[in-house]
């Protein structure tokens, strides 16, 4: 399993294929915001981000993935999954566990060097309020959702990671 992998984490095609399901995973928020009307809240926007985050390590793999840019792309995959993991499990929290103890900030807070909320308002502002549940299918809501996406991709960094190690041909 780990040679196949490394195998694979050194073609263009498997950094491709995950560009594509972050990319359809954002075209869906996007879909469930401006056509489904849904309000994004602070954490649904910084969960986004992340998954940008792992789309950017997806293209920055299928541009070298023979070279030691490959690691870097692992690298940032792993941590955007698990940044990602974290804030959809604090959003999760607050959806069961409302309390005016435990919110979300108001507003989307950006580095003043990538202010995205500026560049790209219709994607990056947020409107809602995190502890409101809009959405859900199959008894589970989109945080939870997410919980579940950015686990998958977490592990399977790894995975690809601890392969890049171990996977040696015999």
């Amino acid at each position: 399993m780990f040679q196949f992998l490394k195998q694979s984490s050194q073609g263009r095609g498997i950094w491709l294929l995950m560009a594509l399901t972050a990319l359809i995973l954002e075209a869906t928020a996007l879909y469930f915001q401006h056509v489904m009307l849904l309000q994004p809240c602070v954490m649904c926007i910084y969960e986004r981000v992340a998954l940008f985050g792992i789309l950017g390590a997806a293209l920055l793999g299928a541009i070298a993935p023979k070279t030691p840019l490959r690691w870097l792309a692992i690298l940032l995959w792993i941590y955007s999954a698990g940044q990602g993991l974290r804030l959809a499990w604090d959003h999760t929290m607050m959806q069961l566990h409302p309390s005016p103890f435990n919110t979300c900030e108001f507003f989307v807070s950006f580095p003043s060097w990538l202010p995205l909320n500026s560049w790209l308002p219709s994607v990056f502002n947020a409107y809602g309020d995190c502890s409101i549940k809009q959405w859900e299918f199959l008894t589970l809501d989109m945080p939870q959702w997410l919980v579940g996406v950015f686990i998958a991709y977490f592990l399977i960094g790894i995975l690809v990671l601890v392969s890049q190690i171990v996977g040696k041909k015999k």
